[in-house]
């Protein structure tokens, strides 16, 4: 079994856009896989990207063209049971949905050193060169410490903690595809008393999927927190990708200063939280940092899976 990480911290130096803790969070992470998971440190298992000056003009520099080819070396020629890991901690942001097929009407994204001026990598990219690639005998986990990072690699499947460290399913494939499939045939040839029928029935039953969606935001959304649908049906890819993020779609992730030392709150709750309790399950891992986040941090961390998995087995990357 082979296990490669890639690590990727941007602070921005010198920009308007300036962070102070992530070029900590990923040699804080590398620490941890070293010292406590057993990954080799040696650069072709291991790749950290900061924006260091050391690495400027070099392929560990986070610029947008290096970040994806980076992505490709992490998910591809992997074999069954190998382990890959990947961390982010910079800007996250927002831009337009091009395709209109988010019902927020925005995609995520993650923030490369130059997204100024060469753009942002949006969430639906992330997933076709993260996910998509995947085999689906080797595992994928990820740890996003950035803004607005609930969707940012589109999984399937969210599990958020409320308040009192329940965590629910937040249902991310969008329903409402087949009757969109439905709605265009019915348009095709013009109307007849049948089709009109059938129109009745269609309206009848996106009201009936409209209330199923109040029903379960009302039922799963205790936080206030929105959800997001996606279009494409990334159900049926069955990878074994497994997702913490900072935040939800609609929260930021703090900067903050912990014992004297910048660094993101998440990454340092996740850390902590892996260091005091290693034999962990997923879902007591989401509510640990939960609750290492509650009262300090308005954010709520969450977890994306590629299927839907046992929560209770334990975190193994």
């Amino acid at each position: 079994m082979r296990r490669k990480a890639l690590l990727i911290g941007i602070n921005y130096y010198g920009t308007k856009h300036q962070l102070n803790g992530c070029i900590n969070d990923a040699l804080n992470v590398q620490r941890y896989l070293v010292e406590d998971r057993g990954f080799n440190p040696a650069p072709h298992d291991m790749v950290v990207m900061t924006d260091d000056p050391k690495n400027r003009g070099t392929p560990f520099e986070p610029t947008g063209k290096n970040m994806m080819e980076a992505f490709k070396w992490l998910v591809t020629g992997n074999n069954p049971g190998d382990s890959v890991w990947l961390s982010y901690s910079g800007h996250g942001a927002q831009v337009k949905d091009p395709d209109g097929d988010r019902e927020s009407g925005f995609d995520d994204t993650i923030c490369p050193l130059d997204f100024q001026t060469n753009g942002q990598i949006d969430s639906d990219t992330l997933h076709r060169v993260l996910v998509s690639p995947m085999i689906p005998q080797a595992r994928l986990t990820v740890l996003f410490d950035c803004c607005h990072s609930g969707s940012a690699i589109e999984l399937p499947y969210v599990y958020r903690p409320n308040s009192q460290g329940e965590v629910n399913l937040v249902d991310n494939v969008k329903k409402g595809i087949n009757l969109a499939s439905q709605a265009y045939q019915l348009m095709q040839g013009g109307f007849n008393a049948r089709k009109i029928q059938d129109a009745k029935m269609l309206i009848g039953g996106a009201k009936s999927l409209l209330a199923s969606f109040q029903h379960r935001e009302q039922e799963h959304n205790e936080d206030g927190l929105g959800e997001e649908k996606f279009m494409e049906d990334w159900k049926h890819e069955g990878k074994d990708v497994w997702m913490f993020s900072g935040c939800a779609d609609n929260q930021t992730s703090a900067d903050t200063s912990i014992a004297g030392a910048a660094t993101g709150a998440m990454s340092h709750a996740f850390i902590s939280t892996m260091r005091q309790s290693p034999n962990q399950s997923y879902v007591q891992v989401l509510q640990s940092t939960r609750a290492g986040l509650a009262g300090k941090y308005q954010q709520i961390p969450q977890l994306s899976c590629g299927g839907e998995y046992n929560l209770n087995q334990p975190v193994s990357f």
